[in-house]
């Protein structure tokens, strides 16, 4: 292994992704790339409807990668990785489900919530194993970071008292890797209500074109209190000034829309016309860069190709550790 330090960080593959993993998870990544080996999984496994709508998931492996690709992720010095494609993940999850106590994870805030949206559907017994891979899928490649959302922390500790537990009694395999934030560590859909989600249908793709950026900009919610141009307004806690503070590099006019936004001399038409172009001017090379690899499909399957081989690698180096541990050498000759 290389000596520098390692990440591991993924995305499950339920659609094309938006500027809440921009602004949440990938920017980071763009940052940490040159400076660590990477490990980008599209943890398939780990989608819950996923025996609904199979094709859906398939066609999302493609599109987190074309986005990965879009941002400037680069396959040359990281991996790409699908989950299912690395068989040891779910020899480990195995392993270390016998290290995972029931009521550690019935006290994670992120699984109750998540518990929650099913409402009165069967939850799959895979819901209940995911977290158990999702540490699995950080101890594997020896991870010593991993950039996560703000909801993802309590994972993160759950995996660090796996990697306790496993050491104590087996010797030192798995470092206790840490978690890194994001500079937004939650973005608002543009109703204002959530987090930026497909599923409530409240997300600017990285995909969207500059028209339909436009109109959802056009469409966000403000300051609700607010009912004139010439009333002041709320800054605070205002989704519009939110994506400002997140996307608009000209902090200048940020300043200038804030000031005039508070003394009612300046209407939302305005702040959002300069958000739409702010967004636009984002996501314009981003939107260059993802037409050229829809184009060369081939390039995308050799990027997830090329890094999924090197994390078998990897995955079969620690999973030899990981069986001298635990004493597996079975057939092994005295």
């Amino acid at each position: 292994m290389s000596e520098r330090k390692r990440i591991l960080t993924g995305i499950r593959p339920t659609g094309a992704l938006h500027l809440g993993h921009y602004a949440g998870a990938l920017e980071n990544w763009l940052d940490l790339q040159d400076s660590y080996d990477c490990n980008f999984l599209i943890a398939d496994y780990q989608v819950s409807d996923y025996a609904d709508d199979i094709k859906h998931v398939r066609e999302s492996v493609w599109d987190v990668a074309l986005d990965w690709l879009a941002v400037g992720l680069n396959p040359e010095t990281s991996n790409f990785v699908i989950e299912s494609l690395v068989p040891e993940h779910t020899e480990l999850t195995t392993w270390l489900s016998w290290f995972l106590p029931l009521g550690l994870l019935q006290r994670n805030p992120t699984l109750k919530t998540e518990m929650d949206g099913f409402g009165k559907k069967s939850v799959p017994l895979a819901f209940f194993t995911y977290p158990v891979m999702q540490v699995a899928n950080i101890l594997m490649p020896r991870a010593h970071l991993v950039p996560v959302g703000e909801d993802q922390l309590p994972h993160i500790e759950m995996t660090r008292e796996i990697a306790r537990r496993f050491n104590r009694q087996f010797g030192d395999i798995f470092p206790e890797p840490d978690g890194l934030v994001g500079r937004v560590p939650r973005l608002v859909g543009i109703d204002g209500q959530a987090k930026m989600s497909k599923s409530l249908n409240n997300a600017i793709y990285l995909s969207d074109d500059e028209d339909t950026v436009t109109e959802k900009v056009r469409q966000m919610y403000t300051d609700p209190t607010r009912i004139r141009a010439t009333d002041p307004g709320h800054v605070e806690g205002n989704p519009v000034f939110m994506y400002h503070d997140a996307f608009n590099q000209d902090i200048e006019e940020i300043t200038d829309l804030k000031e005039r936004y508070l003394v009612g001399k300046v209407g939302d038409v305005e702040v959002k016309q300069k958000l739409a172009k702010a967004l636009n001017t984002l996501l314009e090379p981003i939107r260059i860069k993802r037409a050229h690899f829809e184009q060369n499909h081939e390039l995308v399957r050799e990027a997830l190709e090329i890094g999924t081989l090197r994390a078998q690698k990897q995955a079969q180096d620690t999973m030899e550790l990981v069986r001298d541990a635990l004493g597996l050498d079975y057939l092994k000759k005295n």
